[in-house]
């Protein structure tokens, strides 16, 4: 019976203590000093901070990149495509032609980040990259020009509209 009814006790403690989190967290919503959600946050004017690890969209070294796949074999959703080809001199490795990947399906995982053997792929701080249609989605780096597609600049869905009027790579990689 002593163990009954301490089992009631500690139930209604936890249950008292999770009501005072939602009562606690329901009255900050009433003070007037707290402002709106766009006061706070004015996001398409002023950039969100996000943490240092934090892990967006991604960054793209193409004069680095030597087309091994190894970040295409690595994604668990293939979202990542890699076209290539062999220089024309005969030379070694490859020329890449198109590295795109498509953010409607990825995670943002980062497990293609950690296989590449030359580090030409990061995770970026870009959190938004929003549009009207699931082509905007589809990002080829290799057409982007090069200081938006290694991060210097921000991926912003007018960059990648403009890289889709692109035919050729803007850079053919390392051998060049």
């Amino acid at each position: 019976m002593r163990e009954w009814l301490h089992n009631i006790r500690v139930t209604i403690v936890t249950v008292a203590q999770g009501l005072w989190v939602t009562m606690r967290y329901w009255l900050v919503t009433y003070r007037r000093d707290r402002g709106t959600f766009t006061e706070q946050f004015e996001y398409p004017e002023k950039p969100l901070v996000v943490a240092a690890r934090y892990r967006g969209f991604h960054r793209y070294d193409l004069t680095t990149c030597i087309a091994c796949d190894q970040c295409a074999r690595a994604c668990p959703v293939d979202c990542i495509y890699i076209g290539k080809e062999r220089p024309a001199g005969g030379g070694k490795g490859f020329r890449v032609t198109g590295f795109t990947i498509d953010y409607s399906k990825c995670l943002l995982c980062a497990l293609c980040v950690e296989p590449c053997p030359v580090d030409c792929i990061f995770m970026g701080a870009t959190h938004d990259l929003s549009c009207y249609s699931r082509d905007g989605c589809i990002v080829d780096f290799s057409r982007l020009p090069l200081d938006i597609a290694w991060g210097r600049s921000t991926l912003n869905p007018t960059a990648i509209a403009e890289s889709k009027r692109i035919t050729q790579p803007v850079h053919g990689g390392p051998s060049q």
